[in-house]
């Protein structure tokens, strides 16, 4: 069976908490024809901060504005990542149920359209098999990501619990698995799905000069569709 219009292998990023980096990143998937997913957090919207790393540094972690949402992702897909960025599995089921049904309605509005896609927060255990059944059951979301990479491309029956390939600050995985996926023939849907947060280039877990060109390498491949994660695994 052939899933994406007539092709087996897809393409699709997801990059979680809505910093400004992110429009650098976007620019970078935009110059090569890729798209991604971008989690928000709708409350935090417009807030400036930053995170430390290392032995004393620190990286900018800036909220982009409420107003600008929609212009900054267009072409690409918004999605769910809570309200204020908790881990789920310590939630009883109605502040679950509020933290992802009230963020998912309030970046629709934000960007014209239905809300579908979820990215759990925190590192960790973010996620259970409880809090998917209730996202599930009680939210409009249709699919979320866990951070547990698997470093293949098989599609998962689990789309409450999706396992990305990889994080894409694994450079050399990031390269390893970009050629197998390129030299890949197969009869059956796969996917590479990468996913990560824009700042950490900054903190050159990879550096920007690096992901452009693996964005480049991975490109404009005949046989490869490139899509949201919406349009890749919906």
């Amino acid at each position: 069976m052939q899933k994406w219009q007539g092709k087996n292998k897809a393409l699709t990023f997801s990059f979680d908490d809505g910093v400004k980096q992110d429009i650098r990143l976007i620019e970078i998937l935009n110059k090569y024809g890729l798209k991604g997913t971008f989690n928000l957090n709708s409350s935090v919207l417009g807030l400036e901060g930053s995170l430390p790393f290392g032995e004393n540094q620190t990286v900018r972690h800036d909220k982009v504005r409420a107003c600008e949402v929609k212009s900054i992702y267009e072409g690409h897909e918004v999605a769910v990542h809570t309200l204020t960025h908790p881990n789920l599995t310590t939630l009883d089921e109605e502040t679950i149920v509020y933290q992802v049904e009230k963020d998912r309605l309030m970046l629709g509005e934000l960007v014209g359209y239905e809300v579908v896609g979820m990215a759990y927060p925190c590192g960790g255990v973010n996620n259970d098999d409880r809090v998917a059944e209730i996202i599930k059951r009680r939210t409009g979301v249709k699919y979320s990501r866990t951070t547990i990479s698997t470093c293949n491309f098989d599609l998962q029956e689990n789309l409450y619990r999706f396992n990305p390939s990889m994080h894409y600050g694994e450079e050399k995985t990031l390269f390893s698995l970009g050629e197998k996926f390129i030299d890949l023939k197969t009869d059956k849907p796969q996917v590479f799905y990468i996913w990560g947060h824009s700042y950490e280039m900054d903190m050159n877990l990879i550096s920007w000069e690096r992901f452009e060109e693996f964005c480049k390498f991975i490109s404009n491949k005949n046989d490869i569709f490139y899509g949201t994660n919406k349009e890749v695994l919906l």
